[in-house]
């Protein structure tokens, strides 16, 4: 088990972009102080917010120095606000988190333990999808022992929310600049590289659904998993078609399965 010591660099950098998220980013930042891990740092670039989301936060770091906020001069995407968080993070471990999704406390010291014991480069967990409000639906992502790039380009099974990254082992950690899929788009640089990421069949983290995220509009990621294939891993038409006929059956065939568990009571 990794031993805490807060009067060291921090282990754990919480990875963290925000836009226009006050509804939410309380309730997130809260999920990362009642962590059982205590050695941790939050670095939380804001895009550009035009609500309250920035006030949101320095008001948390009176309260807790853990919490870093910097702020983009102009809006530039999650990316670019990943990117400025990872070049200013001090821990080890890179864990990403979204400004509306929710960790249980257990995720880091859990997770922490899971890599260290296995020594593995790259982990992510299970994690609960819930509707907007906050409510937990039935829908909870699956977790195979290990995935690797040619799994991961048939059918990303991984949360952004559940990645865990060890920079002593995976150097040069950087998304690409682009506005949909950049999450994904780091897995597979990752693991085309030779690493292979490892599952915790653990719940570890919430994942809020939204009316208007990416995720939902089902088009535009479709677009955005092609954009990879053909311009990020520069496939040629026929390999891009064979991966995207394998994305475009898990897409249907999970959809299906999410509009019955949601829905369920």
């Amino acid at each position: 088990m990794l031993t805490e010591n807060k009067e060291k660099t921090p282990i754990v950098s919480v990875i963290t972009p925000t836009y226009n998220s006050e509804q939410f980013i309380a309730e997130t930042i809260e999920s990362v102080i009642k962590q059982s891990f205590s050695n941790w740092e939050m670095v939380i670039v804001d895009d550009c917010s035009s609500d309250s989301t920035v006030d949101i936060i320095k008001q948390y770091q009176m309260i807790d120095s853990r919490i870093k906020l910097y702020e983009l001069d102009e809006n530039s995407g999650a990316a670019v606000a990943r990117n400025k968080s990872i070049r200013n993070a001090n821990g080890r471990y890179l864990a990403f988190l979204d400004s509306d999704d929710l960790w249980y406390p257990e995720k880091l010291e859990k997770q922490l333990a899971f890599m260290e014991k296995n020594d593995l480069a790259f982990s992510f967990t299970k994690y609960q999808r819930m509707r907007l409000d906050g409510t937990l639906t039935n829908n909870i992502s699956k977790t195979p022992k290990s995935v690797g790039y040619h799994d991961l380009m048939k059918h990303c099974i991984i949360g952004c929310l559940t990645v865990m990254l060890d920079r002593q082992k995976i150097d040069n950690i950087e998304m690409k600049n682009i506005r949909r899929r950049q999450d994904y788009a780091l897995w597979l640089t990752i693991t085309r590289k030779g690493y292979r990421a490892y599952g915790l069949p653990e719940i570890l983290a919430k994942y809020r659904l939204g009316q208007n995220t990416v995720s939902s509009n089902k088009f535009k990621a479709a677009k955005g998993q092609w954009y990879v294939y053909r311009q990020i891993e520069k496939k040629n038409l026929l390999i891009s078609s064979y991966y995207f006929l394998h994305y475009t059956f898990h897409g249907l065939h999970n959809a299906l399965k999410s509009k019955m568990k949601i829905n369920e009571r």
